[in-house]
């Protein structure tokens, strides 16, 4: 991966970052009780809207595009938690325990973006942030296929490496976004 890359990464996932901190200060943990299910919902809410923006050119709702990529490398985050840990009954994680787990889910990944920009050569900074928007959204009904059959895929990844696409593919988004008017 180009340093460039890994450090537009650490920029737009420390963003992320702080906005999760803020959100758990203001909540706490209560997005434990959420069932993977709700968060592939909540996400594709925010990726809908996405889309909606794109394809009307215009929003009434104050937040623009970047605060819901953000809101979607969060949920996915927060997806990522919930499948490693399971999910929980009540509100069960302090902030240092939620902000050790979101780093190594960040952390995983940074490493996998790596790997895959390697193979790809960065394909994605020649792409629309629509099309990214679009894959976002094949992604979600793909989970939403793996969940109806209960987790079952006969030779497709799991639902943890479409979460993880997921963040990479919002990351960048918000890079584009960024560095030119899409």
């Amino acid at each position: 991966m180009k340093k460039e890359t890994s450090e537009q990464f650490k920029q737009v996932s420390s963003e992320c970052e702080k906005i999760f901190l803020a959100k758990m200060s203001d909540y706490g943990s209560a997005w434990r009780v959420f069932r993977t299910s709700s968060l592939t919902d909540q996400i594709y809410i925010k990726a809908n809207r996405i889309r909606t923006i794109q394809t009307k050119g215009n929003h009434l709702v104050e937040e623009g595009i970047e605060g819901e990529f953000q809101g979607i490398f969060n949920y996915a985050v927060m997806a990522i938690i919930q499948i490693r840990i399971g999910i929980a009954e009540k509100p069960d994680l302090d902030i240092d325990t939620a902000l050790e787990l979101y780093r190594k889910i960040v952390s995983d990944a940074s490493e996998l973006m790596s790997r895959k920009n390697h193979d790809y050569d960065e394909a994605w900074r020649n792409m629309r942030v629509s099309s990214l928007t679009d894959i976002i959204l094949v992604k979600l009904l793909r989970i939403k296929q793996i969940e109806d059959n209960q987790g079952s895929t006969s030779v497709s990844e799991g639902i943890d490496a479409n979460f993880f696409d997921m963040m990479n593919y919002a990351v960048f988004a918000l890079i584009l976004l960024r560095n030119r008017i899409v």
